[in-house]
């Protein structure tokens, strides 16, 4: 059995310390992980190329991120996350002249045309290029494999599978994993998030049906409730019989050397993680619901829950304060799973 890692710590872990990656850092980590033998690194802020676009601030500009990765990353392969509409083909321009090695390209799952006219010209700049549905779980497997073969066809080097509410079962993970590696040709990945514990068992559910890479952060750290452990995967893969020369002891000294001093806002599955994982809610529309629930005087579980029946994807303004409305004509109830709560909005 054959796969490979992507660690993703410092794009994704960036959201726990706010985009707050000083040059230091960046260059610190990235030369760690490539002497521990990470063989693809993935720097920047969490939403990629063009974060300053959307009002993210940091302490590193795109072009900081990816020339001091690119002086630091030995051996490794170095990216950058890139979604259309935040990022611009100048982005993409940048990371191939400064050192970049891949790109991945992500969308929500219903818009994965929107990354044709990028993966062309990534391709055309002789990066290597992935493709992420984001909120993947939103299509049923027949029908992500359909938009898939489109993708392929556009000569995407590997196509990833995302859990991006850690809402995803391992059985779950698998059957699409498999459905994937049976219908295209391409490579297939995984990034899965830990709503529910559940990463690292997704991961390992993605390589039994298949997959060739699987996304990790070192510590686990990552928007919400964080990633599979980069640390604690490797073992793992070990231990399943992939022949993967990263040593598991030094991305732990990494660790508690650079990321367990900037580590105090990791907190693992709480309430609020736990609900958005058991609805597939997305973290990016908490603020809508925050300002919903407050207005309304109602409890927030109940709204992203009752929201997440209607819409996984992209929900409205509209939607949310509609449910919020509904909800408050209703006793109200601090208890959400459906054993407890059978309500439906009308």
């Amino acid at each position: 059995m054959n796969a490979e890692l992507l660690d993703c710590t410092i794009r994704d872990g960036s959201y726990v310390i706010d985009g707050q990656w000083s040059k230091e850092n960046v260059g610190n980590i990235t030369n760690a992980l490539s002497k521990a033998g990470i063989k693809y690194i993935e720097v920047g802020n969490g939403i990629g190329l063009g974060a300053h676009r959307k009002g993210v601030k940091s302490i590193c500009t795109d072009l900081e991120y990816v020339q001091i990765a690119a002086i630091n990353k030995g051996n490794a392969s170095l990216g950058a996350f890139f979604i259309p509409g935040t990022g611009t083909k100048e982005d993409i321009e940048m990371l191939a002249a400064e050192g970049g090695d891949f790109i991945r390209i992500g969308c929500d799952v219903s818009k994965s045309d929107d990354a044709i006219k990028y993966i062309e010209y990534a391709k055309s700049k002789n990066l290597f290029v992935g493709y992420n549905f984001m909120k993947s779980y939103v299509l049923s497997p027949f029908e992500l494999c359909k938009r898939a073969s489109r993708i392929a066809s556009e000569g995407v080097d590997i196509i990833a599978l995302v859990d991006s509410a850690g809402g995803m079962l391992p059985d779950e993970v698998g059957r699409y994993i498999k459905l994937l590696k049976e219908t295209t040709e391409t490579q297939i990945g995984f990034h899965g998030h830990n709503n529910l514990l559940l990463a690292n068992a997704n991961n390992i559910a993605a390589l039994q049906n298949g997959a060739d890479m699987i996304d990790t952060t070192l510590m686990g750290m990552g928007r919400g409730a964080g990633n599979a452990q980069t640390e604690t995967m490797v073992v793992i893969m070990q231990k399943m019989g992939i022949e993967i020369e990263i040593d598991p002891v030094q991305l732990s000294k990494i660790s508690k050397k650079y990321i367990q001093p900037l580590t105090e806002n990791l907190k693992g599955s709480d309430t609020l993680q736990l609900v958005m994982g058991y609805a597939k809610f997305h973290s990016s529309f908490l603020g809508i619901v925050e300002r919903y629930a407050k207005q309304y005087k109602v409890d927030y579980e109940r709204i992203i829950i009752e929201v997440s029946k209607i819409n996984k994807e992209n929900p409205s303004d509209e939607l949310i304060e509609m449910v919020a409305k509904k909800l408050a004509k209703e006793i109200p109830l601090n208890i959400f799973f459906p054993k407890f709560y059978h309500k439906e909005i009308k």
